[in-house]
């Protein structure tokens, strides 16, 4: 999917709004496949992948929402890539200094390394798709006889209503070119994003999954042309408002959906990331590794990528293929936190390209066996009959676990004595029965509103792991107790801190961990989020503390029995050596969080 902004006006999390696409020129070259050779494999690769631009003006530098094809059932060596509309890097610019936003642009190589851009795939919008629209998200399949693309158009002709819509193209080789069918193949509606393609066969039926966060994903039965959906077919897949760029893959019996959450586009403070599920049948049901429903309010995933402390965050909207070896690979975008826009341009986000080996461990997918993004060189998939294969090994990182006791909270003093408040509350808590219970707040920690009380005690220095276990008292799902939450905060000030909380969104309930930084430069995001495992009437939240590299990581695990941990992203920050653990209680009043521990420990990995 485009760019969009998070951020609702009193909290700033997930009021996914549109980013308006301005100032567009277009360019447009077809390469023919014939003007092509495949190069000899390539032994190694690193992230992020980037493409040679004909006549010597440099390398695309963005690919968002790429799908990949290949050319060999037509006798074509070569691999395609196929991106959202943007521009492919700092400088592709007009005559103006205004951005060219290429309409989906097209990468070819024959090694799955070394890529060419080769053209876009239309010239011009077609003319049922709106005069500004963004064309994103294509997906490209080959259905015997020709290729079909399908994409995303965020804006429709006024005739269709201007809500967005599933256009189709086809083509006869994948470099084009590409005609247009004229008409969607998924209608728009206004009570939903009808975004993002992804096509699925199953004993000769054919459907098309599409949607994203405002309705959910859904799924409708193609007709055998491939060029429309008939809508009496039409399947929910997920709960609204958690999930967009369905992506899915059959192996062994299981049909598994990816599919990405929370905000693409937030530059540095990008939390994007990959969820999967899995079910006998393609139209679902679909349950994580616990074994939650995606279609509960409580909502199931279990991350397939997340970010892991390196350069790279918000790794998401993926697409997976097999290689020639037999082994799987797993094709996203990313940010890089150092260098997270476009040049001159604050808060227009540039997300490469990026390739890792996606490996299975119990039955479940995750990328490199759980190391995720790679920022050092890779071995090269097999991208030719013959070649041979990475042969990676990619052992699962060992988790961060507790080791000895700093110290504990059992609340059995009804004082309080070792605690602190930041902004003491007018009542509201109390130490019953050895739990804290802590109204919520019609009060909130984000940006300029802090106005939520911190309950706090020192954190300690090195590496440490703190927990609790908290009862939020909201119901299970239903709208809408935005952005009621509890959980734990590692506070440096009001202003630069992390958060991994039960929250309430929209029809979910989902587990937060977020991140504030402040001062930031001119046009830069101060909060940002990312998702881990599902909630459970009770929760256990841990939070995981490491300095390496000179920096403070710190990473999110969740649990719904306080034995099986799902481990989420790492956000790396400068809380310093005066930071406080502590806990709240806030984004709304009228309900009730109820902590029964607290608990810090040395890291015992290495800490």
């Amino acid at each position: 999917m485009q760019q969009h902004v998070a951020g609702p006006a009193t909290h700033g999390r997930w009021r996914w709004a549109l980013a308006v696409l301005a100032a567009i020129a277009l360019a447009t070259t077809t390469v023919p496949v014939a003007e092509a050779r495949p190069q000899a494999a390539a032994a190694t690769y690193r992230n992020p992948v980037t493409a040679q631009i004909p006549d010597g003006v440099g390398v695309v530098e963005n690919c968002p929402d790429p799908s990949i094809v290949s050319g060999h059932q037509t006798g074509d060596p070569h691999w395609y890539v196929y991106c959202t509309m943007d521009p492919l890097n700092d400088d592709d610019r007009d005559a103006d200094g205004d951005f060219n936003f290429r309409i989906m642009p097209i990468l070819r190589s024959a090694d799955l390394v070394n890529w060419t851009y080769v053209g876009d795939v239309f010239d011009e919008r077609p003319d049922w798709v709106g005069d500004t629209a963004g064309l994103w998200a294509p997906e490209t399949v080959y259905d015997g006889e020709q290729y079909v693309l399908y994409y995303t158009a965020n804006e429709t002709s006024e005739e269709l209503g201007g809500d967005s819509a599933i256009g189709v193209a086809t083509a006869p080789t994948p470099a084009g070119p590409w005609t247009d069918s004229g008409a969607p193949a998924v209608e728009p509606r206004s009570d939903r994003w009808t975004f993002d393609a992804a096509v699925v066969e199953h004993d000769g039926t054919r459907w098309l999954f599409f949607g994203s966060y405002n309705g959910g994903l859904f799924a409708r039965e193609l007709s055998e042309d491939g060029l429309t959906t008939l809508p009496e077919t039409e399947t929910r897949i997920t709960i609204a408002n958690r999930y967009e760029a369905p992506y899915v893959v059959e192996r062994d019996g299981y049909w598994y959906l990816f599919a990405s959450a929370t905000d693409c586009c937030r530059g540095p403070l990008t939390g994007y990331a990959v969820f999967v599920g899995r079910a006998e049948h393609p139209l679902g049901p679909y349950v994580d590794r616990e074994g939650v429903s995606f279609l509960d309010g409580r909502v199931g995933g279990t991350p397939v990528i997340s970010m892991n402390g390196n350069r790279w965050v918000g790794p998401g909207h993926n697409a997976v293929f097999t290689d020639f070896a037999g082994d799987d690979w797993f094709l996203y975008h990313a940010v890089d936190r150092h260098e997270p826009y476009y040049a001159g341009a604050p808060g227009f986000t540039k997300r490469p390209l990026m390739l890792d080996r996606l490996d299975w461990v119990d039955g479940w997918p995750t990328v490199r066996g759980g190391a995720w993004a790679s920022d050092t060189p890779q071995q090269a998939p097999a991208a030719q009959p013959g070649d041979r294969g990475s042969r990676a090994t990619n052992p699962a990182p060992r988790p961060e676990r507790p080791g000895p006791t700093v110290w504990a909270e059992e609340f059995d003093d009804a004082e309080l004595a070792a605690w602190e408040w930041i902004r003491e509350p007018d009542g509201g808590v109390e130490v019953v029965d050895g739990a804290l219970r802590f109204q919520t707040q019609d009060a909130d920690l984000f940006e300029d509103s802090n106005s939520a009380s911190v309950l706090t005690r020192p954190a300690p220095r090195g590496n440490y792991v703190v927990e609790t276990r908290v009862r939020l008292d909201l119901p299970p799902e239903g709208c809408c107790q935005n952005f009621v939450q509890a959980g734990l905060v590692v506070h440096g000030d009001d202003d630069n801190y992390v958060k991994l909380a039960h929250v309430s969104i929209w029809e979910t309930r989902q587990t937060e961990f977020g991140k504030e930084v402040g001062p930031v430069p001119e046009g830069y995001p101060r909060y940002g989020n990312t998702v881990v495992g599902p909630p459970g009437e009770w929760t256990h939240l841990r939070i995981a503390k490491r300095t390496q590299g000179g920096e403070e990581h710190y990473t999110a695990y969740t649990s719904r029995d306080g034995q099986d941990w799902v481990r989420g992203g790492t956000w790396t920050h400068d809380l310093g050596a005066d930071a406080k653990i502590g806990l709240v209680s806030m984004g709304g009043a009228g309900f009730e969080a109820t902590f029964d521990h607290v608990r810090v420990s040395r890291l015992d990995r290495g800490g």
